[in-house]
């Protein structure tokens, strides 16, 4: 009863996390939906479905398992994730260590980022100092990777390798993100792609901003399946909102706020992991969506009070 609870509540934080770590996505797709036909809409939610959960957050989880036990082979990664062999187990844990140390600095400097350079409603105290300090960005990860690699060489030699590899992804990752924005804009203005073009550009962009959530998910669990479900159900339900009720979400301001706070607790619980500390399972799941809610509450609230001055300035005409 109590592993179906744990099981349950990280499916739950895994699928809140995937659809609030893909607000930027879901906006981007959104805007350049507004400029396709009903008929490219509607396969953007049937069938790049299939495309989002099955192909892209499906197969990365594998691939991952693979580059970790190249020894398993690519179909021997995949069975290895529904295996219930406790020497299997014990294979992918003992790979656990780099994957947590490169997806904690990818986490982290995903969070550093958006805390230094990105636009943002200030949320929190402090915020606007940092941002107008975000020259300070680059100084910031460079000495924060400079650190974990150094700890890590006297921990796990392949965890100092997993940490850089993961600031390389994320500085390749990045600059697909903000080479999507730019094409966005230039969709937008001109209108000279076509329908099968901008879905196949949504479909590319759709899965370097899936790298978040799917390397996210290890923060919750090793557990494959867990993660299939979880980010698949997220998947989903970000489609929907895409299509129907993405102009609702977006007033939610503090929404991206939250999220970012997400991924970078996550990325300190998978660095601490991967140096060895243990930590419940339940942590994970139960702090995101503590972190998540507050922020919410706050955009909910912030939305009431924006409504309600409004109604006030119209009252006075």
């Amino acid at each position: 009863m109590i592993d179906i609870f744990f099981m349950a509540l990280t499916v739950v934080g895994l699928s809140l996390f995937e659809i609030i770590s893909s607000i930027d996505n879901a906006v981007i797709n959104a805007d350049v939906l507004s400029t396709m036909s009903k008929r490219a809409r509607r396969w953007f939610l049937v069938y790049g479905i299939f495309i989002a959960v099955f192909v892209i957050r499906g197969l990365l989880p594998f691939a991952i398992i693979f580059a970790l036990n190249p020894g398993l082979g690519p179909v021997g990664a995949f069975t290895a994730a529904f295996s219930e062999d406790p020497a299997v187990a014990e294979a992918i844990a003992m790979s656990a260590p780099p994957l947590l140390a490169g997806g904690g600095v990818f986490l982290l400097f995903l969070f550093f980022r958006w805390l230094f350079i990105d636009p943002k409603h200030y949320g929190l105290l402090g915020e606007e100092f940092i941002h107008k300090r975000g020259f300070w960005f680059y100084a910031v990860v460079s000495i924060t990777l400079a650190v974990i690699v150094w700890f890590a060489i006297h921990v796990n030699p392949l965890m100092a390798f997993g940490a850089t590899v993961g600031a390389a992804i994320f500085f390749i990752v990045q600059g697909f993100k903000d080479n999507a924005e730019a094409k966005e804009k230039e969709m937008i203005a001109g209108g000279t792609m076509g329908d099968v073009a901008k879905l196949m550009y949504l479909e590319v962009i759709d899965a370097s901003f899936s790298l978040d959530g799917v390397v996210g998910a290890f923060a919750f669990t090793l557990s494959v399946p867990l993660i299939l479900i979880g980010n698949g159900i997220g998947a989903v339900v970000l489609r929907q909102i895409t299509v129907s009720n993405i102009e609702n979400i977006k007033k939610y301001k503090y929404l991206k706020n939250g999220a970012m706070y997400a991924i970078g607790v996550l990325g300190l619980i998978m660095l601490i992991e991967g140096f060895g500390f243990g930590l419940p399972i339940w942590l994970s799941p139960t702090i995101i969506i503590i972190v998540l809610a507050y922020f919410f509450w706050k955009s909910r609230r912030a939305l009431k009070m924006e409504e309600a001055a409004k109604g006030k300035k119209g009252k006075k005409k």
